[in-house]
């Protein structure tokens, strides 16, 4: 069937699932509390109900499926649902974003299981700074984590680096420096005002024109390739053909080409990563839907999106934080770990 299209014009194509909303890190921009409330486990979707409602999207259009967390790896036997979903003919693509803590280990079962992309959090080379700001001493497992999965043979590793002033923007050159070494492609993503950013302040972010900037001055002449279609990071490339991107979501959102959703741990979908509610899924699949429903269902919610939450937080003239402390302890489900980024 051909799938719907929302009120300004955009398909389904990409559906990111947060397998659990727990993570091992306390990065800064994402997780910065002491103390969180996690979803309770009988809330929480079986590798069974991620799969049917990955055919219910699949069937809609979203031929692209993300594993997220929270930290993905740390729900039990993710390989188990890798394979469910890898089986199912028509889908485009299989990825997973995880901060590599636990990668290594499980890098090689993971590919053999069907996944065919990992992406991997490293925002910093410095240990000592990794420390300071997810509040872990394992800079190490992350690095083995990237050799790990270059050795398992995925068609495509990435590297994700959130960039922020003073904390890591004196890295810019060096992470790409990293990723070129190796020829993994690296992703600098703008510090956006999302969930737990509670601290997030225009002035720490560092656009995507200064990224640009600081590698260019560092390798010459920096080439725009062609435009990212439904792809967040525009791309760039260097006069040795390295490329890289950025997702300029902060500075330049590019909510009209946008095709994403996200189921989260517990079957709440987000039809945007700024929506303040999302729509229960769960509810519908335990109380015995049937996937025409669960259909009919998306495919209705799907055509009555509207969202621009990133272009109508830049319009905005004295923009803050999205979400207070106080708002996300009342409302967990308002934390960008829940959501899968």
């Amino acid at each position: 069937m051909t799938g719907p299209k929302d009120r300004l014009g955009r398909p389904m194509g990409s559906l990111r699932l947060s397998v659990t909303d727990r993570c091992n890190l306390r990065c800064e921009y994402c997780m910065p509390e002491q103390e969180y409330v996690w979803l309770p486990k009988a809330s929480i979707l079986s590798y069974e109900e991620f799969d049917r409602l990955a055919g219910v999207f699949q069937g809609l259009g979203a031929d692209r499926v993300r594993l997220t967390g929270g930290e993905s790896l740390l729900r039990h036997d993710l390989e188990a649902l890798v394979a469910m979903l890898a089986a199912r003919p028509g889908l485009r693509d299989l990825a997973m974003t995880t901060n590599g803590l636990l990668l290594a280990p499980r890098a090689a079962a993971l590919r053999q299981a069907g996944l065919r992309r990992v992406t991997i959090s490293l925002d910093t080379l410095r240990p000592d700074r990794m420390l300071a700001h997810a509040r872990s001493p394992r800079h190490a497992d992350v690095l083995a984590g990237i050799d790990a999965a270059l050795a398992a043979g995925f068609a495509a590793v990435k590297l994700n680096s959130v960039v922020i002033h003073g904390f890591n923007a004196d890295e810019v050159t060096d992470l790409l420096e990293y990723g070129r070494e190796r020829a993994i492609e690296v992703r600098f993503i703008e510090y956006m005002d999302v969930g737990g950013a509670t601290r997030w302040s225009g002035k720490a972010v560092m656009g995507q024109e200064a990224i640009v900037a600081a590698i260019a001055a560092r390798y010459g002449q920096v080439e725009p390739l062609v435009v990212r279609g439904s792809a967040p990071a525009e791309r760039f490339r260097l006069p040795d053909g390295t490329v890289f991107g950025v997702i300029a979501s902060t500075t330049k959102p590019f909510c009209r080409t946008c095709d994403r959703s996200r189921v989260t741990a517990d079957g709440t979908w987000f039809l945007c990563l700024y929506a303040r509610e999302g729509i229960d899924l769960r509810g519908a699949l335990r109380s015995g839907a049937t996937d025409a429903e669960l259909t009919a269902l998306v495919a209705d919610a799907w055509g009555g999106r509207s969202d621009r939450g990133a272009e109508e937080r830049a319009a905005m003239p004295d923009r803050g934080t999205l979400v207070t402390l106080e708002g996300l302890r009342a409302d967990p489900k308002q934390e960008m770990h829940t959501r899968g980024g």
